[in-house]
């Protein structure tokens, strides 16, 4: 049962869609149609730029891709709120874990 103190109880176990966002690139189609198994896309972001991470569509962070054992992660930088980013707390314990934390 969800206390009258914790408002978003109710909705911590519905699912949403993460999204990681590499980057973007703006091409015209025919160049797309010509793409093939050793085409490169160069994207508008710099190589250590941060990642966007997007919740259903919305920016709520910039992170880093990690790698833990064999499987990608990713490292939270920054928070993004509304006009300001807040820095993530550094990790601690088993939650730190960026793959399965």
């Amino acid at each position: 049962m969800t206390s009258a103190l914790d408002p978003f109880g109710m909705i911590q176990d519905i699912d949403v869609r993460l999204t990681v966002e590499l980057g973007r690139a703006q091409m015209p189609l025919r160049d797309v149609l010509a793409l093939g198994e050793s085409s490169v896309v160069t994207l508008d972001r710099l190589v250590d730029e941060p990642l966007d991470i997007l919740v259903n569509g919305k920016l709520i962070a910039r992170g880093e891709v990690v790698s833990e054992g064999n499987r990608f992660g990713l490292r939270i930088l920054e928070m993004v709120g509304t006009g300001r980013a807040q820095p993530a707390a550094p990790p601690q314990g088993p939650a730190a874990d960026p793959v399965n934390g």
